[in-house]
């Protein structure tokens, strides 16, 4: 994220002693991405960060195909995905292509038995249902119904739910996920046009810091793999850091439409972005204001991109027979378009009250054998007159 953070105690300049009260120094440790050429953070731990005491066993998650060269548009019904008590197995990949994974989850316990880290991909978990904490190594932060949490590679983290009723909808970056960048001067500040700004977005408050030697497990995922690896000091023992590269949590609530007098494209709703996919948000608004406006969204034709939307809450003007947690799959090479009766139905009306996270990626998604479990299989027949 491109704004500057301090938490906690650091010294005046980077790379030089920082002493406890014992005069021992503490360990420094530069946590950035792109090489040094990334947003990057300076950290400083109680202990070396480099103690593994063990490496366990090591197992495939990566996510086995159920279509790979797909061109049938689909409807997943999310919320048939059953719970499970742990985070990581609850998580299930639904869709997929080299550059990210879109994955339902729904966690009934908090993580308590390991730490968990994704060095393979940035995490950006949409919170459809639950509060909680969640808990890194560089502070917590609070989340509730409609948070983002943007989670960068290498961060380890727990989450704390407050009851067994969680739904998440996790998006894997394999490139650092960025706010828009037509959103953002030459310095990196979100300038007045955005829809949302830095005031929106929230940082860690809260630095947990443990001086504990012992055995910590830490799940490590890398190329599609969790490894076991055993650390000989707590993960959480950052005293202090500065930096540009850290968790961060934003409301879709927070996020103000941009409307017009005719039907905006679905560019005004983006939240986030990639170099390879973007995610965006839509939230309720005033519909078109032209007297004869079609508040509906046009037929359009996905020559370039596959078009992920999931649904979270309210009324789907352009859809039938949605409901929360449904996913829908528009693949490039064919049109898509508001079913029948829909564009009709939506003339006169003012506002919408829809909620929904929409992911367009620029490479084709596979579908897997997870969403092929809660597939309709005639979605893609739905729009026959």
């Amino acid at each position: 994220m491109p704004f500057y953070h301090k938490l906690g105690k650091i010294p005046p300049k980077r790379h030089t002693q920082f002493r406890k009260e014992d005069g021992s120094l503490y360990y420094e440790q530069l946590f950035g991405t792109i090489g040094f050429d990334g947003m990057s953070t300076n950290s400083y731990h109680e202990h070396r960060p480099t103690m593994v005491k063990e490496i366990r066993k090591q197992y495939s998650v990566a996510p086995k195909i159920a279509k790979a060269n797909n061109i049938q548009s689909y409807r997943f019904r999310g919320f048939q995905v059953p719970p499970e008590n742990d985070y990581l197995e609850s998580r299930k990949v639904v869709l997929t292509n080299s550059d990210c994974n879109i994955i339902l989850s729904a966690p009934k316990e908090s993580t308590k038995d390991y730490f968990y880290k994704n060095t393979d991909a940035d995490e950006v978990i949409f919170i459809h249902k639950g509060t909680g904490k969640l808990r890194t190594m560089l502070g917590n932060i609070e989340f509730k119904y409609g948070d983002y949490l943007v989670i960068p590679r290498g961060i380890i983290y727990k989450l704390d739910f407050d009851d067994e009723n969680n739904r998440l909808f996790i998006v894997e970056s394999y490139s650092p996920v960025y706010t828009p960048k037509r959103y953002r001067n030459w310095f990196g500040q979100l300038l007045e046009h955005s829809p949302f700004c830095e005031r929106d977005l929230r940082r860690p408050e809260e630095l947990e810091t443990y001086n504990e030697l012992g055995d910590f497990l830490i799940k490590v995922k890398k190329q599609g793999e969790i490894i076991e690896m055993v650390y000989a000091s707590h993960p959480f023992d950052v005293v202090g850091y500065d930096g540009y590269n850290f968790p961060y949590a934003f409301s879709i609530h927070d996020f103000e439409p941009i409307t017009g007098r005719i039907h905006q494209p679905p560019p005004v709703h983006q939240t986030f972005e990639t170099n390879a996919f973007v995610i965006c948000s839509f939230v309720p608004r005033l519909y078109d204001y032209h007297p004869k406006a079609i508040p509906a969204p046009y037929n359009h034709s996905n020559i370039d991109s596959d078009e992920v939307l999931y649904y979270v809450d309210g009324d789907f003007m352009s859809r039938n027979d949605i409901d929360q947690g449904h996913i829908s799959l528009h693949p490039a090479g064919i049109p898509h378009g508001p079913h029948p009766g829909a564009a009709e139905r939506s003339i006169g009306h003012t506002e919408t009250e829809e909620l929904a996270v929409m992911v367009d990626t620029f490479k084709p998604l596979q579908v897997t054998e997870e969403a092929m479990k809660i597939a309709d299989e005639d979605y893609y027949k739905s729009w026959l007159e």
